[in-house]
């Protein structure tokens, strides 16, 4: 104990130097906090080179995709919805609003950033489609000006009703509401258009509803409010949790003492975070709510002891010496175990979660290193007058508070009803073990928000009234294949020779034109290596002897064009009837889901440009069944005025394409759904040429880091569960020890979790996180509660005398834990924000189930094995030094470091296999040689 006793004497020593140096040290590393980036893109939950995310980016910038904001506009009190005069006049202005919403870019001297014009979609924005006659399709705006009367504005909603892109997009079905798309250069602009509309809404008066929704705002705006929620909610709960300890120790100037320790713990590891170059993320802004009460728990466990013995001795030094001696290993012992069990969040391969598991970490020994240095040295500091009415008073046995009455009792229930309470908790574990088999892996960044959050109650209403504002992008292609240029050009010089006898009754100079054509498609075809390259240079070829002609054989070339574009558009395949087809197919399925609201597709355009090309009726809604005529819709439709569009659902080569489907709802089991009925049906209806899918779009982004964050926190939560098993093994000097110590901890995250599937919550970033900081709290108690046993038990030699005393000192100390804690961030609960209420509930859950199996079944089982448990072993600590327990020590610190490697890419299955086998065999072997003669203390 040398080591420790040396820390606290130098601190009790030389009391200024260590606040001074503390000081220092916060001043220093607080400064860098003015430096702060801020980071609120749920994408950077991936790394910049994860697959998913370059494909995502890729895709959007193939097919001129940008995120967008949705801003809904609805009136209910109207007959006629939003197709009056007056709210189509409103919806004209916005539109024209929002067109300016345009801002010098900082980072790009000389270009804009904001709202990309051309792309809004909005009645004054796209157009009406309509047949002119047989063969002829006229393109005007769709409302290029306010309706002057009711007639223009309902002849406005009936012409967009009858476009299928329109039609529950932009208008919903029972003509009670539009919605406004509005792309942007930048999602993380979301946010201020986001303002910028609100301000403007507020001029207006009348009966509509502006709903402003879509995943860019929904996190942008968590990412802005959450900052906010964050400046109220901590302090708030770190006032509540002043007042309980005010109400416990009655000494409001040493209760300063463990704020100032949660303060400089936070101020530093924040600094120290963005000092080291990293942004604050969604997952690093919540490290100062998982480091306050963590930071408190060791010092309200050392004020508690100096507050029952002070009275005593009378001597701060004497009794700081005591409790030091007493505390150091356990708080060590915690403090490790809490930091293994967010360290191992360094091992998900989600970037910002192993920023943030790595900062809690050193937030976590940063605390117990101010603890152990800082809370001795205050006491110091402190006048002996100031201490005078400090602690438990002599009359304390005769009046003993509820709180110790409340112990004593359990004391009693834990020695004398043992079994019974070992076979209530059996059938809780039971129950929550099926509760578990309940849970449902599910998130919705829409859902972070209270239920009366203008972004939540926006995503409720228009989803109603809408075919849905989620989007999720399918890009589908040909599989790839490698291009025989040998075998196309054999099947080319066939179809020329065809040709060239199909036009030799009608072109003299067919023969002579193609066999020309024949020899320069031998000669160029080993000079190509594609398909595309060979056909590139017969299209100059022609088109070189076409102006170099005259008379009949320049037609004959004209035709030996024609057939040249003939085979470049066979390439083009989706200009194939079958494969618009199959899109129709794939669409009319997905509908079917009920997830899915509505599809759009190239597919719909080609059938509305081609039912409009047949004077609009109803049987030409259909893809036509030649080549020829899609192209022919497709020409007709670049006469629009915004021929672009296009470009948004194929790209100009024809050869991939993007599917848009709009949900309902955000919720990752929806968007899994959707994937699985797009898998399956592909796989049960081959497309007619090999077509292989893709996904991206935020919605579907959202579906893939979280899955990863959760399935890679439920690994590191596994591999931590293993070391901090190994640590509190070498710790007591016995795996049946360590095995005690881990039960608190298994009992509350089965009953949380248990509780979690059987309230139908959804297992979502928030609960996922948590489980490192259930490990750390959960773990915490045991250790205290076990290792007072053990020091205990040497004195007393007896379980029944040993609890007497057990639930006393120590139990005091770990119940008043428990309700600082618990009861201090409950203000929580009245965040905004669904995820710190989150944080608010299980924190105190996560207190409440720890304490209580600490107080309760760990008693319980101690009195069932006492006699197997208190046998010839070593204390707990380092008074042993058999190599053994050096070695086991040595291997813990190994065992980490196998799980670090296996981040660099050993894999799962390699550490689990070690982990698991290693883990029980260093216990076993370092409990065993414990029992030896030269390592018992009994």
């Amino acid at each position: 104990m040398r080591s420790e006793l040396s820390l606290t004497r130098f601190s009790m020593e030389h009391p200024k130097k260590v606040a001074v140096i503390m000081i220092l040290m916060t001043i220093i590393l607080g400064a860098f906090i003015s430096l702060i980036k801020i980071d609120t893109d749920p994408e950077n939950m991936l790394s910049e080179g994860e697959p998913v995310r370059v494909f995502h980016n890729e895709m959007k910038k193939e097919f001129s995709l940008s995120d967008m904001v949705v801003l809904g506009i609805v009136n209910e009190k109207d007959p006629d919805g939003v197709f009056n005069p007056d709210s189509l006049r409103k919806i004209h202005e916005l539109t024209e609003y929002i067109k300016g919403l345009r801002w010098d870019d900082p980072e790009n001297p000389g270009k804009e950033m904001g709202v990309i014009e051309r792309d809004i979609l909005s009645p004054s924005t796209v157009d009406n489609i309509e047949s002119g006659g047989l063969g002829v399709v006229t393109f005007e705006w769709l409302m290029n000006r306010p309706p002057k009367d009711k007639e223009e504005a309902l002849a406005i909603r009936e012409k967009s009703r009858r476009i299928p892109f329109l039609n529950g997009t932009l208008i919903s079905e029972d003509g009670k509401a539009v919605c406004l798309y509005i792309p942007l250069t930048s999602k993380d602009l979301s946010y201020r258009v986001y303002s910028e509309l609100k301000k403007k809404i507020a001029t207006f008066q009348g009966d509509e509803q502006y709903l402003i929704t879509g995943l860019p705002v929904a996190e942008d705006t968590f990412g802005v409010e959450m900052f906010i929620q964050m400046a109220v909610s901590a302090p708030l709960a770190m006032l509540v949790i002043f007042i309980l300890m005010l109400f416990f120790f009655r000494k409001l100037i040493l209760i300063v003492s463990p704020m100032i320790v949660a303060l400089v713990s936070v101020v530093c590891t924040m600094g120290l975070l963005i000092s080291t170059g990293f942004t604050v993320h969604i997952m690093s802004s919540m490290i100062p709510i998982f480091i306050m009460p963590i930071s408190v728990l060791d010092s309200i466990h050392i004020l508690s002891e100096f507050f029952d013995r002070y009275q005593a001795t009378g001597n701060r030094r004497e009794t700081l010496s005591e409790v030091m001696r007493e505390l150091f290993l356990p708080m060590l012992y915690t403090s490790t175990t809490s930091a293994a069990g967010f360290g191992s969040l360094a091992l998900t391969p989600i970037p910002p979660v192993q920023v943030f598991g790595v900062f809690v970490a050193i937030g976590v020994m940063l605390a117990w290193l101010t603890t152990i240095t800082f809370i001795p040295a205050y006491i110091m500091l402190l006048s002996e007058k100031t201490l005078e009415n400090f602690g438990l008073h002599q009359n304390h046995e005769r009046k003993p508070s509820p709180m110790t009455r409340m112990l004593k009792a359990t004391q009693r229930l834990t020695f004398n009803r043992a079994k019974v309470i070992l076979a209530f908790t059996l059938v809780i574990v039971i129950i929550a073990a099926w509760g578990i088999s309940r849970i449902q892996i599910n998130d919705n960044p829409t859902k972070w928000f209270a239920r009366s959050h203008p972004i939540r109650v926006a995503d409720h209403v228009l989803n109603e009234h809408f075919a849905g504002t989620y989007m999720a992008y399918l890009a589908l292609q040909p599989m790839e294949a490698k291009q025989d240029v040998k075998g196309y050009s054999k099947e080319l010089l066939s179809r020329l020779s065809d040709r060239s006898s199909q036009l030799e009754a009608d072109y003299p100079h067919a023969q002579t034109v193609f066999k020309e054509l024949e020899r320069f498609t031998r000669e160029s075809t080993g000079k190509v290596s594609s398909q595309e390259e060979l056909l590139e240079l017969l299209e100059e070829f022609v088109s070189e002897k076409y102006d170099g002609t005259t008379g009949e054989e320049s037609f004959t070339w004209e035709e030996a064009s024609l057939f040249i574009d003939e085979e470049k558009q066979m390439g083009q395949i989706f200009k194939d009837p079958s494969v618009l087809n199959y899109m129709e197919g794939l669409q009319e399925e997905l509908l079917k889901s009920g997830v899915v609201g509505k599809s759009n597709s190239l597919a719909d355009i080609v059938k509305t440009v081609h039912r409009e090309l047949f004077m609009g009726k109803e049987e030409a809604f259909r893809v036509p069944e030649s080549r020829k005529a899609i192209a022919q819709s497709l020409l007709t439709y670049q006469n629009s005025h915004r021929p672009h569009d296009l470009w948004h659902f194929v790209t100009p080569d024809y050869k991939r394409t993007s599917l848009w489907i709009q949900l309902k709802s955000g919720d990752n089991k929806d968007m899994d759904r959707v994937v699985k009925i797009v898998d399956e049906y592909m796989r049960n209806h081959p497309s007619p040429i090999g077509l292989q899918h893709s996904w991206f779009g935020l919605t579907y982004i959202n579906v893939v880091w979280q899955e990863k964050m959760v399935k890679g926190m439920l690994q590191a939560f596994m591999g931590s569960f293993l070391i901090v098993f190994l640590m509190t093994t070498i710790l007591f000097r016995s795996p049946l020890w360590g095995f005690l110590a881990m039960i608190p901890l298994t009992v509350t995250i089965g009953l949380i979790y248990g509780a979690v599937g059987i309230l139908g919550k959804d297992y979502d970033m928030p609960v996922a996180v948590l489980s490192s900081l259930s490990l750390g709290l959960s773990v915490d108690f045991a250790i205290h509660f076990l290792s007072r046993s053990q020091s205990l038990h040497l004195k007393y030699r007896s379980w029944q005398e040993t609890s007497r005393v057990i639930f006393d000192e120590p139990a005091r100390a770990i119940t008043r834990n428990v309700i600082v804690i618990a009861f201090g961030f409950l203000p929580l609960l009245a965040a905004t924000l669904m995820p710190y209420k989150t944080v608010g509930a299980f924190l105190a859950s996560i207190l409440v189930i720890s304490g209580a199996g600490t107080l309760i079944i760990l008693p319980s089982l101690m009195r069932i094995f006492s006699k197997r448990l208190f046998v010839l072993r070593p204390a707990m600590g380092f008074s042993c030094n058999c190599a053994l327990c050096l070695g086991s020590t040595v291997a813990a610190v190994l065992l980490i470091a196998i799980n670090l490697y296996q981040y660099i890419g050993v894999g799962w299955t390699t550490l689990t296999w070690i982990s698991v086998i290693a883990t029980p065999l260093l216990a076993f072997g370092c409990g065993f040689v414990s029992r030896r003669e030269k390592c018992k203390t009994y």
